[in-house]
């Protein structure tokens, strides 16, 4: 007899958000995130760090969570929990924890990929602007600070890699611009900020020339350094004299690499339908040119899932539902598994 109401508990621990979530059905009760601040000093995250806080945070978070959620941890029917990619000592402590709570309440154990995690985070109820899921076929664009993929998705675990960076994700770039403009870790979110009272036609950059669907932006980051080198050797205040439209320019420039490549994908596979999904579809430039195209397209209709930003970030909702898909289908995992840290085939 298939149960009416199944409540399950997410955690996401891949990088250095500690990410606890616990939803019923598909409604989330409580997404607690905790950041570990001590990574800005560094420009950058630590793993060993990120370990420990991991260690440390994580019984808080399931915590604040169970309590938010206003339900005994009795009523739990699943633990799921991010088994990679990501750094893999943070990963391990999360797979840890997951395993001792699945034990110690005697519930099953779900395993979830954080790439596919980021794209069915859809299908939490009232997760994107939408307010509905997305319907298959339809095409994701993962954008975060590991990685930059388009992904064709038949149904919520049959998914395809169409595209793929081949260096630099476009939050890696992003981070390691700002660095260079001054910003602290992580800058994306800092360039976004300067960019709104910026001029995007002030400065043109160069897009990469990659083949097929894949991505390239190392070539991208170059050319904005070499650029800016160029002219504080004629202008030591250049920075901060035109830092609002460099910024401005930036983030144009690679809103319109990842539409152009989307564009691209549409008219090979034919499916009309964009997911945006990972923390850099935060981004309001993103946002902006992706509608935009939805919208003024004469002959067809193109749909846009832009999810609330709540969920763009890595947390723990997303590996919850994913968990949830799971538990429906019977597809729980040994105690056995073993995290990883390179990306797999779904």
């Amino acid at each position: 007899m298939k149960k009416e109401t199944i409540i399950i508990i997410g955690i996401e621990s891949s990088c250095d958000d500690t990410g606890v979530s616990i939803i019923r059905n598909r409604n989330v009760l409580s997404n607690i995130i905790i950041h570990q601040e001590i990574h800005k000093k560094y420009g950058g995250v630590v793993p060993e760090l990120a370990s420990r806080l991991h260690d440390i945070n994580l019984a808080k978070a399931v915590q604040q969570a169970i309590f938010s959620a206003k339900i005994n941890q009795d009523q739990i029917d699943a633990v799921s929990f991010t088994l990679g990619p990501g750094l893999i000592g943070p990963l391990l402590v999360g797979a840890s924890f997951a395993k001792s709570f699945s034990m110690g309440l005697g519930i099953p154990l779900l395993t979830v990929n954080h790439i596919q995690a980021h794209v069915l985070s859809h299908f939490i109820q009232d997760a994107n602007l939408n307010n509905c899921y997305p319907k298959f076929p339809f095409l994701s664009l993962v954008i975060s600070g590991g990685h930059t993929q388009i992904i064709k998705v038949n149904d919520f675990f049959q998914m395809e890699i169409l595209g793929a960076t081949l260096d630099d994700s476009v939050g890696e770039a992003l981070d390691k611009i700002a660095r260079m403009l001054g910003f602290y870790y992580p800058g994306g979110p800092m360039i976004e900020y300067f960019s709104k009272n910026g001029n995007d036609k002030k400065f043109i950059f160069s897009k990469p020339r990659v083949s097929g669907l894949n991505f390239s932006f190392s070539g991208f980051k170059s050319d904005v350094f070499q650029f800016i080198k160029k002219e504080l050797k004629k202008n030591t205040l250049f920075i901060k004299q035109n830092l609002y439209d460099i910024c401005a320019s930036i983030q144009k420039t690679i809103a319109e690499i990842l539409l152009e490549k989307v564009q691209k994908a549409i008219i090979i596979t034919g499916i009309s339908r964009i997911v945006l999904a990972g923390g850099v579809s935060a981004n309001s430039e993103i946002r902006k040119i992706f509608l935009y195209f939805s919208k003024n397209q004469k002959n067809k209709k193109f749909e846009v899932f832009i999810p609330k930003k709540e969920y763009t970030t890595d947390n723990g909702a997303m590996i919850a539902i994913t968990g949830l898909l799971k538990y429906e289908r019977n597809l729980f995992d040994s105690i056995h598994v073993t995290p990883y840290s390179k990306f797999k085939k779904f």
